[in-house]
């Protein structure tokens, strides 16, 4: 099977026309016309995780980050990105990325955040109309989503949304003891969608990346939480590897386990 053929099956689930202007999703390093040994899959494609692939024998690497978002002039070795990018190109590992297409897409990041902690009637907190793509016929995309759990204080749905995501700490502002049962989300950095989120009706709204002043301005309206970029985005491999077991379900396909999260918590 040539790489192509497992990205393009990735691109018929979030095709690359719904990224942001700003990203750079989809071949980051590589030959998309090769034959593919394996895949890894990871949230970040670092130094590590190509040398996770190496020794795994695996030649694709498919991530949720782009490693590269800005054009680099040189490959000497002086970054992190240029030493991952010529680790990849010495030794055919081809890189791959779905971000913001993956955050965008019916059934993409925040729906599988969704799912974690076990939301109903689940559906685009802020959706565009866009043609029909996709194996589901979707024709409609957007960011972030808003659905319902059962009723409870928000201090219980935080609970439960920390055990989930595997966060070290939640940063949130808020009366706690507000019973909630509309919970708006947003994988990766989400504060853009919180005057959204209040206006659909939601009581909680979990996202990362949170400025001190999205919590100062928002306290009295909504119960709003920061679980962490990484912790928000990491079920995302969970998403690739579905894809690809669709293609083929016996192809050799893996979780990075070299990958970390690099925000520590004391």
């Amino acid at each position: 099977m040539k790489i192509k053929e497992i990205t393009t099956a990735i691109e018929q689930y979030a095709p690359l026309r719904l990224q942001e202007q700003w990203d750079n999703a989809g071949f980051q390093v590589g030959d998309p016309e090769g034959e593919v040994t394996g895949v890894l899959l990871c949230t970040d494609a670092t130094q590590a995780v190509v040398a996770e692939a190496i020794d795994l024998g695996y030649n694709l690497v498919i991530a949720h980050h782009p490693l590269i978002f800005h054009g680099l002039k040189k490959i000497m070795g002086r970054t992190p990105v240029e030493r991952t990018v010529a680790l990849a190109i010495k030794h055919d590992i081809t890189i791959y990325s779905a971000h913001t297409n993956m955050d965008s897409a019916w059934q993409g990041v925040s729906f599988r955040m969704a799912d974690k902690i076990g939301m109903t009637d689940v559906e685009f907190l802020d959706a565009n109309t866009v043609p029909a793509y996709g194996e589901q016929q979707s024709d409609t995309a957007g960011c972030g989503v808003i659905g319902n759990i059962e009723p409870m204080p928000a201090r219980e749905a935080l609970k439960r949304v920390k055990a989930a995501f595997e966060v070290g700490a939640i940063r949130y502002s808020g009366d706690g003891d507000v019973i909630v049962s509309r919970v708006a989300l947003c994988g990766g950095a989400g504060g853009f969608l919180l005057d959204k989120a209040v206006e659909q009706g939601a009581q909680l709204y979990v996202t990362a990346d949170m400025r001190y002043h999205d919590f100062l301005d928002n306290s009295e309206r909504i119960v709003t939480a920061d679980i962490g970029h990484y912790e928000s985005e990491h079920f995302t491999k969970e998403i690739f590897l579905e894809i690809i077991q669709k293609k083929n379900p016996t192809f050799a396909v893996a979780f990075s386990k070299s990958e970390i999260n690099q925000v520590n918590y004391l």
